[in-house]
Order: structure tokens, then sequence, then C-alpha cells
């Protein structure tokens, strides 16, 4: 089957828009035509003129399936996933009973995901704490590989007692096994000690407000942990990554790593993109998230960081709560941390990135496709709108303005700081292997694949 894709524009060199056709043969992408390019094909669409991305790949969302499906569940995720012009997720293994830390839990959980799944998908690995007490540790990583997870993810501070964080002391054994593998190992970034020091304190002098939360997790606790990272990928030549990073001191950090020709890295998030501390104050545990978002100097020196190179990538860290009960429990301590973000993704970095000249075009491409891509190492198959690639396709009117309403989004518990913000550009379809798995028609109704398309993606490329 031949589907002629016409009258749309792709992204070249920094902002530019080149007028072209796709050509998708099956499942992937036959040809880059010019306009007017004669071509046989059984299909032809017209798409009115949109910008054709490289599909977007998520690459740290938490679906919640199975064990915590009252906060999201894999299908209604992927579904907003599509929603938003995201064509693979990456789902991290901490909040998932039983969590994918044994090739045996991840089969577990592809038995009961894999038929909801609206886009394609991997999972992260994880080594927790309750790990590294089993003798056979290390057989377990060395399963987790070969079942084809894309990365293995590790805390320096968690929160969840069936997925304990490591000490540095432990975070390097692990990566001298996953160096030995070739697998990079994400970090969540906080130093435990000055964490609990900052939270006794807050604590102690009887502090319950969004600031007091913020203040038990100062910058100086990302700050230390980058430290402690560059010092571990030093000694190992781990490929190390930082996610969700909110400190621009950290980010200067994992710069000087990579310097010096240390494989660390960082992603951060829309939500420290556009949000301060004092939106914090302002809409308290409807923002609260771990890390959180900082000052105003942070959100400057993250965005500087993006148009840079700096960060590797954007993910949403989507993280939705029972809502509104777990948001709204009567103490920001014990309210849920985490935000709902994998729909949001896309749309708020071209609008609040290309659209008001923060970012080009080209470096959205490549923070939002080709650099997960990589990566996850399915670089030589999604990520880039190039003969013989998958063809995943984000399609974005990017004249259209519309403002964000969190009734209209598509995942399970429908809450969002972006709640009435006006937004520049909008998806009006998403493809996964050469078939639409979403289409919002001129009018504004939306249509869904029938069937639940996605497919579990190995590292290395195979599905």
């Amino acid at each position: 089957m031949k589907t002629l894709l016409h009258n749309l524009v792709i992204s070249g060199k920094g902002n530019e828009r080149r007028p072209a056709q796709l050509l998708v043969e099956g499942e992937q992408i036959g040809a880059v035509l010019k306009p007017g390019e004669v071509v046989s094909a059984d299909t032809r669409l017209d798409l009115r003129g949109a910008l054709v991305l490289p599909g977007v790949i998520d690459g740290h969302v938490h679906f919640d399936d199975p064990g915590f499906t009252q906060r999201e569940d894999f299908a209604t995720g992927t579904r907003a996933a599509a929603a938003g012009g995201v064509t693979m997720v990456v789902d991290m293994p901490c909040t998932s009973l039983p969590p994918v830390t044994s090739a045996e839990n991840l089969q577990t959980k592809l038995e009961i995901i894999a038929p909801k799944a609206h886009v394609d998908f991997m999972l992260w690995g994880g080594v927790s704490g309750n790990v590294l007490e089993n003798a056979d540790w290390k057989d377990q990583v060395e399963g987790l590989v070969d079942a084809g997870v894309a990365a293995i993810k590790i805390y320096l501070l968690s929160g969840m007692d069936t997925f304990r964080d490591v000490t540095p002391e432990q975070a390097q054994i692990v990566l001298e096994l996953t160096t030995r593998r070739g697998l990079p190992v994400g970090v969540h970034a906080e130093d435990r000690q000055v964490v609990e020091a900052a939270r006794s304190a807050a604590r102690a002098r009887g502090g319950d407000s969004p600031l007091d939360y913020a203040s038990a997790r100062p910058a100086e606790a990302e700050i230390s942990a980058a430290r402690t990272l560059r010092t571990l990928c030093r000694k190992t030549g781990a490929r190390i990554h930082i996610v969700h990073i909110a400190s621009w001191e950290a980010l200067d950090i994992v710069t000087e790593a990579r310097s010096e020709g240390l494989p660390l890295s960082a992603e951060t998030c829309p939500h420290y993109l556009l949000f301060t501390d004092a939106d914090l104050k302002r809409l308290g545990a409807l923002l609260k998230t771990a890390p959180v978002v900082k000052s105003q100097r942070d959100r400057e020196g993250l965005w500087r960081g993006l148009e840079t190179g700096e960060i590797l990538y954007v993910a949403s860290d989507h993280a939705a709560g029972v809502w509104p009960e777990e948001k709204n429990t009567g103490s920001i301590w014990t309210d849920y941390g985490g935000v709902p973000g994998v729909e949001l993704l896309l749309p708020t970095l071209f609008s609040e990135g290309v659209a008001k000249g923060r970012i080009t075009l080209e470096r959205l491409v490549e923070i939002t496709s080709r650099a997960p891509a990589d990566f996850f190492g399915v670089g030589r198959r999604k990520g880039r709108i190039e003969k013989g690639y998958d063809a995943d396709f984000s399609v974005i009117n990017e004249h259209s303005t519309w403002t964000v309403r969190a009734e209209e989004l598509h995942n399970k518990n429908r809450y969002t700081p972006l709640e009435d913000m006006a937004l520049k550009g909008r998806i009006q379809e998403t493809w996964v292997r050469g078939r639409r798995v979403f289409v919002r028609d001129e009018v504004g109704r939306e249509t869904f694949a029938e069937r639940a398309p996605g497919r579990f993606i190995r590292r290395g490329g195979s599905s």
C-alpha cells in the first residue's frame, strides 16, 4: 500500500520550511519528494499546508500499568500521546507493580500493556536498592538488557518503598555492569542527605506551604548529585543521563563534564521551562513535582541550555495522580507529586520555543525526535524523515491558536498547571509506522485509530 502525502512542509536548517511530498510504503517512508514530482500511489492525502515533523519520542513517562491504574493506564496514556503528536513513549520501570527490575517482570508488564498501546513504546529497566539485596541482581540486570530495555533507571533519592534509591557506592557497581553491556543509565539526581536535612528544617518550623516544600528540595540537592555523577562518570566511563534536570547550576556541571569528554547528559521537562517557584506558590500542589520548579534564573538557564545543545532532549515526565483527591490531601507534604504532560509536550515546545524565537525549528526536531531516538538506540529506525525510516509523523497546523483546557485532554486524570494557557500550533494528525492513529479535522472533531496499533520496540530497533 502506497500513500502520498502532499501539500506540506518539512523542517530544514534553522527555521527553514521546505515544501515536500512524502511517499509512505507500508510502515516506512518510501521517498521524500519535491512538490510536483510524479509518483504512483494508491492513496493521496492533502495535508493543507501543515508542518510535518518526525514523530515525537517522549523518553520519560509514568503510565502506571499495571499496579496504579487509578492514576493512568497504557490505553489512556498512549491515547493522550497520540493526540499530542507523540509516536513513541519510553515508560519508566518504577511506577508499576511489579516494577520492571527483571525480565520476568518485564514480560508480565508487556502482556498487560501491549494490547492497549496506541503508539509505539519502549521500556526502561530499573535497578533499585531492593534489587541490590538479591544475590542474583547482576543476572537480573543482564536479563533486562537481553530483553531489550531502552536504558536502566536508578534513583539517588526515592520515596517509593517498591523502588528504593541507591547509594553512590552502589550506583558505581551498577554503572560498571551497564558500561560493559553498553547501556545508558538514567538517574534521578537529588542528594539524599541534602534533601533530608532541608526537609527536617522545614518540618521543624511547622512549614506547610508550597514554598516550604520547595525549600525541602533545594537546588543544592541537584548540584551535589550532579557532582557525584560527574565523579562516577570519570571513574567508570559509564553513559550517565540526568533525568528531569531543573537547576541551571547542575546543568553547568553536566556541560563541564562534557567538555572533559565525559559521557554525561541531561534532559529537562516543559514545566521547568514554563514555571518558577512563584508559580508554585500560586498553583500549589497542582505544580508539585520532584525536583521542584526553581527560580527565574534557573528557567532562563534551561532555555539557554536547550538552545545551545547543553540539554540533550526534552521529555514530559508524565505522572498523573488521582484528581482531585491526591492533589488535595490537606498538606503539601502528602499531596501527590507529579503532573500529566505527554499530550502537551510538543505543543508547548513549539509555541513557547519555536513560535517565540527561543529555539529554532531544527533544534525542536533534535530535542524531540533525533536525540532521544539515538539515546535509546533506535536512531537508525526512528527520529528522522528519511527514506527507510518508520513513517512516524507529527503533523502540526502551526498557524492555529488554542487554549489549554484540562477537560479536553485525553489522559485518565485531567488536570494541568497549563490550564488557560494560550498556545500557537496544534496537532492536526499523528502517524505511527504509516498509519494515522489520530486526526483532528478543521472543525475540531477528533478521531483515533479503531485498533491500538502500537508495538514494543527493543533497544537496537527490533519489534
